[in-house]
């Protein structure tokens, strides 16, 4: 089976440049010509669902399933309740069967405060910035029955990284022992772990799962402000001094076929050709990963 992914479009007119219904009609356009079976996103699709419901309608008028994976940015304008309607969400988590795969939507959009797990809503996850990107203990619980009860090997997506370290869900330790325990119990139980929020491109293996850090559909943020941008770019979009632009929406097809992953990334590049290095920001993240405006393409079998 075969399906098409972006993360971290980041629709916001004014603010940031990209993440416009021209780049979803480009992924629905590559997604229908891989005949692919579905279209998900992992996150940070748009920072004002309860606005721009134009840009919602068109992704859900794609002419295959779509789904959604809900990121912190999702939650900046609307309390989490809204945010979920606006996406046409019972929950934040959830799985479907697709052609003998089982996909797993989690949430880490929670912060932990004087011992309790928060949902973020209206942006309050920006007070928290130690204690945010968990996942809660009966999201878990939830996921641990979700594996054993799962006939189909499993595909899981988060908007934040089950493998970053500090950088990532901030209890993914325990989320991978889960993982790792449903393989011991039953091989290939889990093939493959996706997530967005960081911007890079990297993939590794761990104990025989696939994590796979997606780049982001749109930009890379950077901490300090350039001043390479035209000011006519820069009185449109408000933050993009803050951001490395791609010139492309990147994403990936990905093709499952037993235990074999096939990822058909691609290649963009960076508007006006300003990279990091013309920058103030370090050349790495704490993770070591690169700016680059692609995804890159890879076939494993575990």
């Amino acid at each position: 089976m075969k399906f098409s992914i972006f993360t971290d479009i980041h629709h916001y007119p004014g603010r940031y440049m990209g993440g416009t219904i021209e780049d979803l009609e480009l992924i629905e356009k590559r997604a229908l010509e891989n005949n692919c079976d579905f279209v998900i996103h992992a996150g940070d699709f748009c920072h004002k669902p309860l606005v721009f419901k134009d840009f919602l309608k068109r992704y859900s008028d794609f002419s295959l399933p779509v789904y959604h994976v809900m990121g912190n940015h999702d939650f900046d304008h609307a309390d989490h309740r809204e945010s979920l309607e606006a996406y046409g969400l019972e929950s934040a988590y959830y799985y479907f069967d697709c052609k003998g795969y089982r996909f797993i939507a989690l949430d880490c959009n929670y912060y932990l405060h004087n011992g309790e797990y928060f949902p973020y809503s209206n942006g309050d996850y920006f007070n928290f910035s130690q204690g945010r990107e968990y996942l809660p203990p009966e999201q878990i619980a939830w996921l641990e029955r979700t594996l054993q009860a799962s006939p189909y090997p499993c595909i899981i997506i988060s908007h934040s990284s089950l493998e970053r370290g500090a950088d990532g869900i901030k209890n993914q330790r325990e989320v991978r022992k889960v993982i790792d325990q449903a393989n011991k119990n039953r091989k290939h139980s889990v093939l493959l772990c996706i997530n967005g929020h960081h911007h890079k491109d990297h993939a590794s293996i761990l104990n025989g799962v696939c994590y796979l850090d997606l780049n982001s559909a749109s930009f890379d943020p950077l901490d300090a402000p350039h001043p390479h941008y035209p000011k006519a770019l820069t009185d449109e979009f408000s933050v993009i001094q803050h951001t490395l632009v791609y010139n492309d929406p990147i994403h990936a097809i990905i093709t499952l076929e037993g235990s074999s992953i096939k990822v058909e990334g691609m290649e963009s590049s960076l508007l006006l050709g300003v990279g990091k290095e013309m920058t103030s920001d370090e050349m790495f993240d704490r993770s070591g990963r690169e700016t680059t405006a692609r995804i890159q393409s890879f076939e494993i079998s575990l």
